[in-house]
């Protein structure tokens, strides 16, 4: 009864707004919010509170811990009406956040502020809202009749590198369940999203070797040559903007490639030996990574690798894949994407720049679309925030979906 007696002391005071829907999701909203999943922190205090919940409700979750146990996914199943659970829809989210430090906010990040029809908060849009949402129709996804299971999918570490869902796709395939679609709930306004661009992230160290700097020709200034390094790359990032193959259906049409952070040198006076710096890749679903880190090894290899040993034969220069996220592409989903334009306002389909776990859950064989409440502009910014109305609308869309999958529905 702990899990109820919270329940309500949280949300006194709050189910002024509109009872029945302050008690289901606007409640749950309010302690996910409570919550504080950064994503530098654990997430099983909020995991273990959902799956007390569920379990409750006489549901079975499961976990998949990472490898040092300290975060988890959770998963379960509302089985069909013939008791099967494999197959069906997925309604997937990511339950940490990203850091508040520096941020200067209104109220308390990790406690729920309602105010002008939105609720403040910490991941309120990016995005418990749309978690929140999907709590609270299950009871209604567990006394209608269903076609086909309904599956709930909770990740951890989405926002440092989508390290989660890889953890509970692998366990998936382990118990033999295998979904026939997916909804991934990041903040689209409730928009159907039907592909968003992949995410690759990497590290280049520039050794070289120091030296005082009125002896410039006896060093190799790591610096001068991690600078080259990035201005190719720049340049590589122009050509990519004058290709044939760009997709302007996306809100930026062309692949992009961004230098983030730079590090290196100890003193004005000193020719540095080390340097680093980071760069993301953005790229379009029909083009590879290759295609951009192949004509960077062979600038490496061939131009600048030969001038900085020509001084110092063990100087080196490393470039490290760190982030991978794959891309999300519309083929082959027209089913699904039928099944969706029956359940939202907007029927315009859209394509992203940003990434989601969805190009995970469509490379294992999951059809899969981007569709949730709030709005992507305010995540991750101070006084982050979901209006009132948009979870009303997830609200609607989750119980029209559970309609189409009734038995009933004709």
């Amino acid at each position: 009864m702990y899990w109820l007696r919270y329940r309500h002391k949280l949300c006194y005071g709050l189910t002024r707004v509109n009872r029945r829907f302050a008690v289901d999701t606007l409640s749950w909203l309010c302690q996910l919010i409570a919550f504080d999943t950064t994503s530098r922190q654990s997430n099983l205090a909020l995991i273990n509170y959902v799956a007390d919940y569920l379990e409750s409700r006489k549901l079975s979750p499961w976990l998949a811990h990472n490898e040092k146990g300290d975060k988890a996914n959770l998963f379960v199943t509302i089985p069909a009406a013939d008791g099967s659970t494999s197959g069906g829809i997925v309604l997937s989210g990511h339950t940490d956040v990203v850091p508040v430090d520096g941020q200067k906010w209104l109220s308390d990040p990790f406690a729920a502020n309602i105010r002008d029809g939105r609720v403040y908060g910490r991941g309120s849009s990016d995005m418990k809202g749309f978690i929140a949402s999907v709590l609270a129709t299950v009871p209604d996804m567990q006394k209608t009749k269903l076609k086909v299971p309904l599956h709930i999918a909770l990740s951890f570490d989405e926002e440092v590198g989508c390290l989660g869902a890889p953890v509970m796709l692998a366990e998936l395939e382990k118990r033999g369940l295998q979904p026939q679609s997916c909804i991934v709930g990041e903040p689209t306004s409730m928009q159907m999203v039907v592909a968003h661009k992949g995410i690759h992230t990497f590290c280049c160290e520039v050794h070289g070797k120091n030296a005082h700097s009125s002896l410039t020709p006896d060093g190799v200034n790591a610096i001068e040559y991690a600078a080259r390094l990035i201005v190719f790359i720049n340049q590589l990032a122009q050509q990519l903007q004058q290709r044939a193959d760009l997709d302007h259906a996306f809100d930026v049409p062309f692949a992009t490639v961004s230098t983030g952070l730079i590090r290196g040198g100890t003193a004005i006076n000193i020719v540095p030996d080390y340097c680093t710096f980071e760069f993301d890749y953005r790229n379009l679903p029909h083009m590879t990574v290759e295609e951009l880190t192949e004509p960077i090894q062979q600038y490496i290899a061939t131009t600048l690798l030969p001038a900085m040993q020509a001084v110092v034969p063990e100087a080196s220069i490393k470039l490290t894949h760190n982030v991978q996220v794959p891309a999300l592409n519309d083929a082959n989903n027209q089913q699904l994407h039928a099944l969706i334009t029956q359940l939202v306002d907007n029927k315009q389909q859209a394509k992203v720049a940003y990434a989601t776990e969805g190009g995970q859950f469509q490379n294992s064989g999951i059809n899969t679309v981007v569709c949730g409440p709030g709005s992507i502009t305010v995540a991750h910014k101070a006084d982050e925030y979901i209006e009132l109305e948009q979870l009303e609308r997830c609200d609607h869309f989750l119980r029209k979906l559970i309609q189409v999958q009734s038995l009933s529905f004709t």
